[in-house]
């Protein structure tokens, strides 16, 4: 009974803990924040080195007196060009004007804005630029929802008659160019519109003078400003390749001296062009049209240094480390993608002549040296991510040549990470590379996450700022790095748990690194956190041995449905800007908008899978595993039989990968972070298994087992003087009595390490092949001579 109560009880576990995880949520700012009054200015190509006390005193002093932060002026083209960026503003979504455009380049033609009386104008381009981005592009923007929102709007210059356009191209009331007075013009309408020209060029001393010239309308603005508004100044475009980050400033009653942040960012500092419209109609307290907007209305945070020149100086930096992690970020992937092809080439010939013969004839075996290089190897290719993750520690983006840098930087921390490994306690053991490789991972992670995930953020291997798909907790790369180790670590602890107990070591690993995914306050991750429950609930299904049955299957599916189900109902109580992708999903999908949803997502797994060197990890490693490590002469089943808890690591990194990509709509990129990780320690340790495939206990000697010997020769094992080795065979004595490496107490790995090959009740021992199997395989205690025991397969 008890036996069949144990998958409902660890179950109920995993899903009590993931749901409380789930379900708290971060305390956000006061929303209430009114006016009478909202004008959006906008500069196109603004960004915070622009900003100056002697340039551009204006903008300095209402940053001073207000709230800032980096604006990503991301739209549905990429890079945003001018257009495109007032179009977003807007709509409120992600939206682009249609036309021909050059890869990386913005279209030549201008917009056509017609002015048939002096009160408003016409845009006759409108109509079809709405259709375009409803038909054509995947987020469903509606052009001139903003202005839809409100009785009256209006727009100064041809930038805001964009953004102010109604989907049927009129605009309220418009002025091409800003009047020598503009206070009657932007107190006829609670929401007014201004384009405040442009900042483009590479040249220093030309930025200087546009940035000056916009300062000056901005000194007109603020001085016709009406009682009781919010201006809201935003860096609306970008003007040039690539992407950069941009000036967002809010002044007025309320948001005085502090962080701007929105809940689509969730992270001080930083919010979204799309939160520009939901900002202006919250402050407004007009009804934001939720089901059109994606963008979250902006709040403002404290904990904003006093002195303005460190926030701004702040705001730089971080704008120069994302500009300069997309290169880096390239090539780093690429080379790594191809490090990790070239090594599992280089495998390949070790594995076919890593078993050892057992006759006194046979081919000679592989230099214990270049064993011992290739194991270092392999441990450095899987320190590679979290050695280029803790990389961010050192400003290397704000060097000459960044890419040097962080280069240097990885390649110490990787040559650090391997030494550490090297001669960490338990290195020769089978599963000591393993299992300190996976602690280091997950540590390096962990800590990063529960610190703020500071390294993530703009990282090469974390998440881009510009891209605008994530601005806190775990990215793809992180949550299947996290993923593999937290699954590998609780597999090793597991392994040398006794057999009754590994579910409940697994459950409760596992269940650690479910909170830290999916809790909003840490990873926040919901789907990579419901991923992580089924990888977790088959972990702890098959880690005591046997093959995934239907029943346990059907267990691990049931936990994660259930995760799903508790949090979707916690989720779509809260209110919709404070929903996660789950409750927002759920929502939308009973509006109708749910198809939307699973169209944007398909569009982002389809554009990842092309696109990413993880692509190539993935299936590189899914490629050597099949074709090589799970052949008869490739180890990994001899492994997954001995050390039943690592293949139920591995089953469960497999199948949490898989879900967190699809469901995040990052296609393979979880798996493959995953794979760089799992695919070189699954190597490593298939080696040293089959350097002892075929040992026998040698008369006189101490037997020895796989779990206690090295492959690169340690001290341990069948190197030590007289030392023999017999991996779940019957010792030389023949009482039946395991064989293995006597330790201190005299205990061997089979039972400290294994678990698996100690005698049952009759004298008889479970080998590999059995535990591999799911049955126990009899072999007779008593009565068989050492020099005739059949190895196990």
């Amino acid at each position: 009974m008890l036996r069949k109560l144990t998958p409902v009880l660890l179950t109920l576990v995993v899903v009590a803990l993931g749901i409380t995880a789930l379900a708290a949520r971060p305390e956000r700012g006061d929303p209430d924040r009114g006016a009478d009054f909202v004008v959006l200015a906008g500069v196109a190509g603004l960004r915070w080195d622009d900003v100056d006390p002697e340039s551009t005193p204006t903008l300095w002093r209402m940053a001073e007196e207000g709230s800032i932060g980096s604006l990503s002026a991301r739209s549905a083209h990429r890079p945003t060009c001018p257009v495109d960026g007032w179009l977003t503003l807007g709509a409120g979504n992600f939206a682009a004007w249609n036309g021909s455009r050059v890869a990386g380049g913005c279209p030549a033609t201008g917009v056509t804005v017609e002015q048939p009386d002096r009160i408003g104008a016409n845009l006759p381009d409108q109509e079809s630029v709405v259709a375009y981005n409803q038909d054509k592009l995947a987020w469903g923007a509606t052009p001139g929802a903003l202005s839809e929102s409100v009785r009256c709007s209006v727009a100064i210059g041809p930038g805001a008659a964009v953004a102010a356009a109604r989907p049927f191209g009129r605009v309220d009331r418009y002025a091409p160019a800003l009047p020598a007075d503009p206070a009657e013009l932007l107190g006829s309408c609670v929401l007014s519109i201004v384009d405040l020209g442009i900042v483009d060029g590479a040249d220093r001393a030309t930025r200087n003078a546009q940035a000056r010239q916009a300062d000056a309308q901005l000194a007109r603005v603020l001085a016709a400003r009406p009682p009781r508004s919010l201006v809201l100044l935003a860096g609306v475009s970008d003007t040039d390749t690539p992407s950069r980050l941009h000036v967002a400033v809010a002044n007025g009653p309320g948001w005085e001296r502090g962080w701007l942040t929105s809940p689509s960012t969730n992270r001080h500092g930083y919010l979204q062009l799309v939160d520009l419209a939901p900002t202006a109609l919250a402050a407004l307290d007009r009804p934001v049209p939720d089901r059109l907007f994606l963008g979250r209305a902006a709040v403002p945070i404290d904990g904003r240094p006093a002195d303005l020149r460190t926030a701004i100086d702040e705001r730089t930096d971080a704008d120069r480390e994302a500009g300069a992690r997309r290169p880096v970020a390239g090539w780093f992937f690429t080379v790594l993608a191809t490090a990790q092809l070239a090594l599992s080439v280089a495998v390949l010939p070790l594995l076919r002549r890593a078993r050892r013969h057992a006759g006194p004839h046979g081919p000679e075996p592989v230099s214990r040296r270049v064993v011992a290089a290739v194991e270092l190897l392999l441990i450095a290719a899987a320190l590679a991510v979290p050695a280029a993750l803790l990389a961010d520690v050192v400003p290397w983006w704000r060097g000459q040549h960044p890419g040097w840098w962080f280069s240097a930087v990885t390649v110490a921390l990787i040559v650090g990470g391997t030494a550490v490994v090297r001669f960490s306690p338990g290195h020769d053991r089978t599963l000591g590379p393993l299992g300190a490789v996976a602690g280091l991972a997950t540590l390096v992670v962990g800590v990063d996450v529960l610190t703020g995930s500071r390294l993530q953020l703009n990282g090469v291997v974390g998440y881009s700022a510009l891209a605008g798909d994530r601005y806190a907790g775990l990215g793809a790369v992180g949550l299947g790095v996290f993923i593999a180790g937290s699954l590998l670590c609780g597999g090793w602890l597991a392994q040398r748990a006794p057999r009754a107990w590994r579910p409940m070591v697994m459950v409760g690993v596992g269940s650690a690194a479910v909170v830290v995914v999916g809790s909003p306050y840490l990873g926040a991750d919901s789907t990579g956190a419901i991923a992580l429950t089924a990888g977790v609930s088959v972990a702890a299904a098959i880690c005591t041995g046997g093959w995934l049955t239907m029943s346990r299957l059907a267990w691990a599916t049931m936990a994660g449905l259930a995760l799903t189900i508790g949090f979707a109902m916690i989720d779509l109580r809260r209110p919709e800007a404070e929903r996660g992708a789950v409750g927002q999903f759920l929502a939308a999908f009973g509006d109708g908008t749910g198809g939307l949803i699973v169209h944007r997502s398909s569009a982002a797994n389809v554009e990842t899978l092309v696109n990413s060197p993880l692509t190539v990890l993935a299936v590189a490693g899914a490629a050597l595993v099949w074709l090589a490590l799970l052949q008869p002469w490739g180890g990994l089943m001899r492994l997954f039989g001995i050390y039943p808890a690592i293949r139920a690591a591995m089953a469960g990194t497999g199948v949490a990968a898989g879900i967190g990509g699809v469901l995040g709509g990052v296609a393979l990129d979880v798996a493959g972070a995953a794979g760089a990780l799992v695919v070189p320690m699954a190597a490593l340790a298939a080696l040293r298994v089959l350097d002892h495939a075929t040992d026998r206990t040698q008369p006189g000697g101490r037997p020895s087992v796989e779990a206690g010997s090295g492959a690169a020769g340690g001290p341990s094992g069948g190197d030590r003087p007289g030392g023999g080795r017999t991996p779940g065979a019957v010792g030389p004595g023949g009482a039946g009595q395991p064989s293995g490496d006597a330790g201190p107490a005299g205990a061997s790995d089979s039972t400290t390490e294994a678990g698996d090959g100690c005698p049952d009740a009759r004298g008889e021992t479970e080998t590999a092949g059995s535990v591999a199997a799911g049955r126990p395989a009899r072999v007779p205690a008593q009565g068989v001579p050492a020099s005739t025991v059949v190895p196990t397969a």
